[in-house]
């Protein structure tokens, strides 16, 4: 069977779309920088596509230090203008700050509790939830999860965070797996923990 034949979730579309459909999105992440990585994106994401988000998104690594989070949690307000000024991210002011101020607030969080990854994967002990859609329209836009690490990440300092971006944040990194039931990823990302 070829690639394109592949039975996938309806929004991978794209070339750039079904390549990370096929090999990122639904996969648990157990990496701080990739979890602050993809909190990050989803937070540029909002009101956006998701595509733009990935075309921009090997610019937004180069620029943005790789996302390690104490190189970003020191941006000075003259890196902030830099960044503002940058075609190949997101150039709205409040996003870029937000970029800063969560990864503060996800440096806290870590030396809390030893990593970012052992906080957000409490709010699931640990284990994936498997959900079980049939079309992408099953999917939701949020959950009362969702709904609780949205306020506590408020709680702790994070901001563009709401719950229909925390809940794409849940789908990206694996925290639920969303793929549909007749994605050809579904079973293997429910083996996943």
């Amino acid at each position: 069977m070829s690639n394109a034949a592949k039975p996938r979730c309806a929004w991978a579309k794209n070339d750039l779309a079904i390549a990370y459909h096929d090999a990122e999105w639904g996969v648990p992440q157990h990496d701080d920088r990739v979890l602050f990585e993809f909190l990050a994106l989803e937070g540029a994401q909002a009101g956006l596509s998701w595509d733009t988000i990935l075309k921009k998104r090997e610019h937004y690594r180069k620029v943005y230090d790789g996302f390690d989070p104490r190189k970003v949690a020191r941006y000075t307000e003259a890196k902030q203008q830099r960044l503002l000024s940058d075609p190949g991210i997101v150039r709205n002011r409040l996003k870029v700050a937000s970029s800063v101020r969560n990864a503060k607030a996800f440096l806290e969080v870590q030396d809390e509790f030893g990593s970012f990854d052992s906080y957000v994967w409490a709010f699931v002990d640990g284990k994936p939830i498997q959900n079980r859609f049939e079309s992408l329209k099953d999917l939701p836009a949020k959950t009362p999860l969702s709904d609780a690490i949205s306020k506590d990440l408020k709680r702790r300092g994070f901001n563009f965070v709401g719950s229909t971006i925390v809940y794409a944040f849940m789908q990206a990194v694996g925290i639920v797996n969303d793929h549909t039931l007749d994605c050809f990823r579904h079973a293997p990302c429910a083996k996943m923990k």
